[in-house]
């Protein structure tokens, strides 16, 4: 076999393994490892201390400082304890309420009010699993109790959810910016309008089809309602210091007036400060939220060093350059090349996760970008919407597990399932009208930081 050629099976297998439930960052760091000593073989092997004179190890080694000593990826733990912090803080359960009383005269009223609260939730703590998790816990058994359809209020909850890997401040975006080497400035301006977008899009496909059948969400009984004095004053209270809390954070990063890094530091004091205004700051539950914390940010650590390892064998024996020559020679269009590698990340969406996509898949696409003339911010932005869909698309959509897994027997996964494909479609139609005006997402990082120049 030539070398391209032991790529392409060293991909194969990749696939192949994380189909059959292998974890995933020690299956790149294995895979990386293993074709890696064949990539960098030197032969002459006559002790046992000759087994480790190979490259591959140096390789590993490099990696995991490079990992470690990455100021942008700094953030990541940071973001990551200020939304536990929030979470354990019963902040979220009194904002849900309170939206839920300030929108009571819109049509599914609660599913809007659950919408907004994962968008704020999510963009706090930009974790998927927690957000649908604890919205399942939350804002289901609210609807259920309610009336709401079970698949209508099932597919609320998961795609809200999935919004936090999109709206700023996003930790997918701090990995794209990494693995692309692009401005975590930039990606979050672009990222600010097509993540409103979408959310907006959610709300208007919720109050147009509850128009359609009131029956999916009834209206809340008037004696359930309190006071507008009250629902203003918890929604003074909920709302308003979480979202200053957000907007301080991303305006600080918007504003250059300090780094991703810089300002989820002060996100994190700001969590902290706000459970201790709540009364719900206790020892347990900081520990718990600094276990997590770790945890999280293990993980995404050794994703990162399997997969730059992975990567890198796979480059170097000449995977990226097979795929790119192959991609150029078919002679496509820009807009053709736009399809076909979204196309290939949305069906990959179906066996894997978004962290995976993007760190393994995506620099395949990177070196072409500049041949076809695509700006690396507005393909990142398509990307990212994209990405929304690996949370939604069966059989391993994982925000219908997340909530499977606290729902138990009181919803069928396939229930859940015909319950987020509405908004699946919904996904593909911003991607289609960002396609159509891309100034959704070049527009505001023109603005801030003037106009990019490839």
């Amino acid at each position: 076999m030539t070398d391209p050629q032991v790529a392409i099976l060293m991909l194969s297998l990749f696939i192949g393994l994380v189909l059959l439930g292998f974890p995933i960052a020690f299956t790149l760091l294995a895979m990386g490892v293993g074709f890696g000593y064949y990539a960098y073989y030197q032969g002459g092997i006559e002790t046992v201390s000759d087994i480790f004179n190979n490259n591959i190890f140096y390789l590993l080694n490099q990696n995991t400082y490079s990992v470690m000593e990455n100021d942008t990826l700094v953030a990541i733990p940071l973001f990551l304890f200020m939304g536990y912090v929030v979470e354990r803080a019963n902040i979220v359960n009194k904002l849900f309420y309170s939206l839920q009383m300030a929108a009571r005269n819109l049509p599914g009223s609660m599913a809007i009010a659950a919408l907004l609260t994962c968008a704020v939730f999510a963009t706090a703590s930009g974790i998927v699993g927690a957000v649908v998790t604890l919205m399942g816990l939350l804002a289901y058994p609210a609807m259920a109790t309610a009336g709401y359809d079970k698949r209508f209020a099932s597919g609320v909850i998961c795609a809200g959810g999935t919004l936090g890997i999109l709206i700023p401040p996003s930790i997918m975006l701090i990995v794209y910016a990494a693995i692309a080497e692009l401005s975590p400035l930039r990606l979050y301006a672009a990222a600010v309008f097509p993540g409103l977008m979408l959310a907006g899009l959610y709300i208007v496909y919720v109050i147009g089809r509850v128009m359609l059948n009131p029956s999916l969400a009834p209206k809340p009984n008037k004696e359930d309602v309190p006071p507008p004095g009250k629902v203003f004053l918890d929604l003074l209270v909920s709302f308003v210091p979480l979202t200053v809390l957000i907007m301080l954070v991303l305006g600080s990063i918007l504003g250059g007036l300090a780094t991703p890094a810089e300002a989820a530091a002060m996100g994190a004091l700001g969590g902290i400060v706000l459970a201790a205004a709540y009364r719900s700051l206790t020892w347990k539950k900081l520990k718990e939220s600094v276990f997590l914390t770790a945890k999280a940010t293990a993980m995404v650590c050794w994703l990162f060093v399997g997969s730059w390892t992975f990567a890198s064998v796979f480059s170097y024996l000449g995977g990226h350059e097979l795929i790119s020559d192959w991609v150029l020679g078919m002679d496509l269009e820009p807009w053709q090349f736009l399809v076909m590698a979204q196309l290939i990340i949305f069906f990959l969406g179906w066996p894997l996760e978004w962290s995976e996509i993007l760190i393994i898949f995506v620099p395949i696409f990177l070196p072409m970008l500049e041949p076809f003339g695509v700006n690396p911010y507005f393909f990142a932005m398509l990307v990212a919407l994209n990405l929304q869909t690996s949370f939604l698309t069966p059989p391993m959509a994982m925000s219908a597990y997340y909530l499977k897994g606290v729902l138990k027997n009181d919803i069928e996964l396939m229930d859940i399932f015909r319950g987020i494909m509405p908004y699946l479609a919904i996904v593909i139609f911003s991607m289609v009208l960002m396609y159509q005006f891309p100034g959704i997402a070049l527009w505001l990082p023109d603005v801030l930081f003037g106009e990019y120049i490839q």
